[in-house]
């Protein structure tokens, strides 16, 4: 199963591997404190795209069609992300 948490939610004992999806790592968040298991920046939004969307609201929509885009070129790591999934009974992103 594939589940998606925010980085600065605790480790839970149901989270199974944990892969972050961010080309940023989490202000103030040490690596021990995140307990991630790997880190895949390069799968996350394009520093363009998330300078582009900035949080604003009213921009998800469009935002999520030019991510989708942008995943289109990463099928190695998608590809990755699904050997995980088969791997580890649990996989949070």
């Amino acid at each position: 199963m594939i589940t998606i948490k925010r980085v600065y939610e605790s480790k839970g004992s149901d989270d199974g591997y944990r892969v972050l999806v961010d080309r940023l790592w989490p202000r103030g968040l040490s690596k021990e404190k995140a307990g991630v298991d790997l880190w895949m920046k390069d799968i996350g939004p394009s520093n363009e795209l998330r300078k582009w969307f900035n949080h604003e609201p009213a921009k998800w929509p469009e935002f999520q069609k030019k991510y989708r885009a942008e995943l289109k070129s990463k099928k190695q790591m998608l590809d990755e992300l699904k050997e995980l999934a088969k791997k580890h009974s649990q996989l949070t992103l």
